[in-house]
């Protein structure tokens, strides 16, 4: 195997970190499953969940930053000097300076991989272990080793659209945690989370488009990577669609039982008046505060009313958090189990 590397890898990157043999990238990858699933949740068994608000301040930060730095390298690299070409770009094997800097940015996108580990981790640490998602260790277990082949085989050339269109999507996100982490008063912020996933869905769109078409067109790309990229894409599109309509739909079926429910207990049709997070009732108003980012409006209605009103707003605001932060809601994952 070792020989196979060393003669259809690209010498370019051979003696990048990690670059010579794909075993170290499988063994950190391994490593951060068993950290996340088996030793992290035993080791904070018996302890206090860490309060890490500053930390995750600086943590989105440094995220924003990192991501929109690879999105600039990509695109001054290529796509948007006019020198890509979005219907088919080889990949260029020369030692140009903008071809290295390509290069470069290639592996930089590899590495943020690992960063991102860090995305778990802090779950760990929080005892946020339901957030853990089996789907998400997934995701974020398998990309090192994803994008571990293309750096060594293909560092440049027609997939790294993939890597553009994901970095410009992890500023996006990243900026959205940023101001979930900074506190309350920055929640009102936070309106468009629902379309996160939204904006995930159409990346996966753009890829599978851009990769797919180099099928129908005589390119010299490698058609096992046209596969490899569209296929995730494919896959991850379904995955997020799935969750977008299941989270969502669950939101609308869970408003509409608690008004039903509000109405068979006399508390609408005039008797309640419900205005950006109030509520009001027999001229009693009562205050409710936005729990990250919930949008205005929230039923407290008797203690039925209220358990729904909980359960909408945790279910609306964690319907945009899966790509990075994993945030599964428990009760699509127990009715996903039940099935």
């Amino acid at each position: 195997m070792q020989r196979y590397m060393d003669s259809h890898g690209d010498p370019r990157t051979k003696d990048f970190p990690f670059m010579s043999s794909p075993f170290p990238t499988l063994a950190v990858c391994l490593s951060y499953v068993y950290i996340v699933k088996v030793l992290g949740p035993r080791l904070m068994e018996n302890r206090k969940p860490f309060h890490l608000q500053n930390t995750l301040i600086v943590y989105n930060f440094s995220q924003v930053i990192f991501s929109a730095w690879l999105f600039y390298e990509i695109a001054l690299s290529g796509w948007l000097t006019g020198h890509y070409n979005f219907r088919c770009q080889p990949v260029d094997y020369s030692n140009h300076p903008k071809t290295l800097r390509m290069v470069n940015a290639c592996w930089w996108y590899y590495f943020s991989k690992f960063t991102e580990f860090m995305d778990t981790l802090f779950f760990v640490l929080r005892k946020k272990t339901s957030q853990v998602s089996t789907l998400h260790v997934i995701h974020h277990g398998c990309m090192p080793m994803s994008v571990w082949f293309g750096v060594k085989f293909t560092p440049g050339g027609h997939s790294t659209f993939f890597g553009l269109l994901n970095t410009f999507v992890h500023i996006v996100m990243y900026t959205y945690y940023l101001f979930a982490a900074m506190g309350p008063q920055y929640q009102k912020f936070l309106w468009w989370k629902k379309y996160l996933t939204a904006l995930q869905m159409v990346q996966f769109v753009l890829i599978m488009v851009h990769a797919f078409q180099l099928l129908f067109i005589e390119c010299n790309y490698p058609r096992a990577f046209v596969w490899w990229i569209g296929m995730h894409a494919v896959m991850f599109f379904f995955l997020f669609n799935e969750f977008y309509k299941s989270a969502y739909r669950t939101d609308k079926e869970r408003r509409e039982r608690a008004l039903a429910a509000a109405r068979a207990n006399g508390h609408c049709n005039g008797t309640s008046a419900i205005t950006n997070g109030k509520v009001s009732s027999n001229d009693t108003t009562k205050d409710t505060q936005h729990t990250n980012g919930t949008a205005n409006g929230q039923l407290l209605e008797n203690n039925s009313s209220s358990e729904e009103a909980r359960l909408i707003t945790s279910t609306a605001t964690k319907a945009a958090d899966y790509y990075v932060r994993g945030e599964l809601p428990t009760e699509i994952t127990q009715r996903k189990i039940q099935k």
